[in-house]
């Protein structure tokens, strides 16, 4: 669980981060995942505000892009202790296209206060 950054929310945040395989472009693949939210239920009333889900497209292999419905890699990777931490565990050697820093060297290296993280029990190898 982390704390949340944006607005001041009593509520914490459970994060996670998933790898995955797709023959979707990456602006599909964020239109799926739009639908998704949707479907379960997400409004977009208060923005970095609570919600019932939220997905992000962080990466997409090594594509970099600005557009007006995507931005990769997601603009604040880098700075979000609840993306580097579990990105670093899954994908330790991801590396940042614009950066040109690992997933694992982006997270040894954030310094923002503010972002506490509290690991959740569960199966403590990610290979599960």
């Amino acid at each position: 669980m982390t704390e949340p950054v944006g607005l001041e929310d009593p509520e914490w945040f459970i994060n996670g981060v998933a790898l995955l395989e797709t023959t979707l472009t990456p602006e599909s693949l964020m239109r799926l995942m739009l639908d998704i939210e949707t479907a379960l239920g997400r409004e977009r009333i208060v923005k970095w505000g609570p919600r019932i889900i939220d997905l992000d497209l962080l990466a997409y292999d090594q594509t970099v892009m600005d557009s007006p419905g995507l931005t990769l890699p997601h603009p604040f990777l880098e700075k979000r202790r609840f993306v580097l931490e579990p990105l670093a565990e899954i994908a330790p050697d991801y590396f940042h296209p614009v950066l040109k820093k690992t997933a694992a060297q982006l997270r040894d290296e954030l310094t923002e206060e503010g972002q506490d993280l509290i690991r959740l029990p569960g199966n403590p190898d990610p290979d599960l």
